[in-house]
């Protein structure tokens, strides 16, 4: 158990963060009430086998390019280890090095992590992490953060998987505390702070933090305690339903976000066919889609092209000409 916690645990409402993050870059482009953006899922490519080509010029011209035509965001995945196990490695780099990269080559997009893994680094790093990265990015960087689900990692960071619930919200009160104080006191399982500090701070001292799923909470701590949900896609009805749930613990505007893997045919009127996480279908039908789980009260999709079966720059282009002008 996580003891000697100076920092309460108990939900804590934070009633000003609306107004505070509509002056962040990433979280005023990409979250707008009652409306749906799109956002797309680095790299921007489509691949087998476990390992993205991810060649970086052309990953740079793809990110500018879907900038250009009115993508709210880029997102990339954490994963600290490769487990052949799995199949794929998820992403090749280090998310936020790698995102430190894209920014240096775009102005205006939100970058964002889906999900840094809270539970095996320590607090202190992912906040200094997370507000350098905000600094240079011009304050587009949207910070999702979970508690990791690769079941070789544990062993191997020799972290106890029954705890990663407690060391999620650790993670999230002490970068809180940092980025908002200075020269804080704090007594947790990993930090003992009672010198120094952390720098740079966050310019809105807070960064816009998105939970993954429930990661081991009750959905009215993630609505006190986080700026937004992602959660993993289901159908339209369902997933009314719970945004429903998490419109009445948060109180107050928070985005709800979600995945989608596209592999979008040249046919526009082509049907859907299900594949893992999303479908294979022509544009036409995605925007009924996409209207729906606005409807539902979906604020953001992040798309997955790593399916694609037609070339990512043709996707970008086409999506950008027929779909994002109905979600700018």
């Amino acid at each position: 158990m996580i003891a000697r916690m100076l920092i309460n645990s108990k939900p804590i409402r934070r009633n000003i963060y609306m107004e505070k993050f509509q002056s962040h870059q990433g979280f005023a482009r990409t979250f707008k009430q009652n409306q749906l953006t799109i956002g797309l899922f680095m790299p921007l490519e489509s691949y087998t086998g476990s390992f993205p080509k991810m060649d970086l010029e052309e990953q740079m011209g793809l990110a500018k390019m879907a900038e250009n035509y009115g993508f709210a965001s880029l997102f990339v995945r954490d994963a600290p280890l490769y487990d052949p196990g799995l199949g794929e490695v998820g992403f090749l780099y280090d998310p936020m090095m790698f995102l430190s990269y894209v920014s240096a080559h775009t102005e205006k997009i939100a970058l964002g992590t889906a999900s840094i893994v809270t539970t095996f680094r320590h607090p202190l790093h992912l906040a200094k992490s997370a507000a350098t990265l905000d600094k240079l990015s011009n304050q587009r960087f949207l910070f999702g953060v979970a508690t990791g689900d690769r079941i070789i990692e544990f062993p191997t960071f020799k972290v106890d998987r029954d705890e990663r619930g407690e060391l999620f919200r650790e993670s999230i009160e002490v970068m809180r505390k940092v980025w908002g104080e200075s020269f804080p006191q704090i007594h947790t399982k990993r930090v003992e702070m009672t010198q120094g500090d952390v720098v740079p701070k966050p310019l809105l001292t807070d960064i816009p933090m998105l939970g993954t799923g429930y990661a081991g909470q009750s959905i009215e701590w993630l609505g006190a305690n986080t700026d937004g949900w992602l959660f993993y896609p289901q159908d339209v009805a369902s997933q009314r339903k719970l945004i429903q749930d998490w419109r009445r613990v948060s109180g107050e505007f928070k985005p709800f976000i979600q995945p989608l893997a596209l592999d979008l045919s040249e046919r526009a009127n082509e049907a859907p066919k299900p594949i893992r996480i999303g479908f294979r279908t022509g544009y036409k039908f995605l925007l009924d889609y996409l209207h729906a789980y606005q409807e539902a009260g979906v604020n953001h999709i992040i798309i997955s092209l790593k399916g694609s079966k037609r070339p990512v720059e043709e996707v970008i282009q086409e999506l950008g000409e027929q779909v994002i002008p109905h979600f700018r």
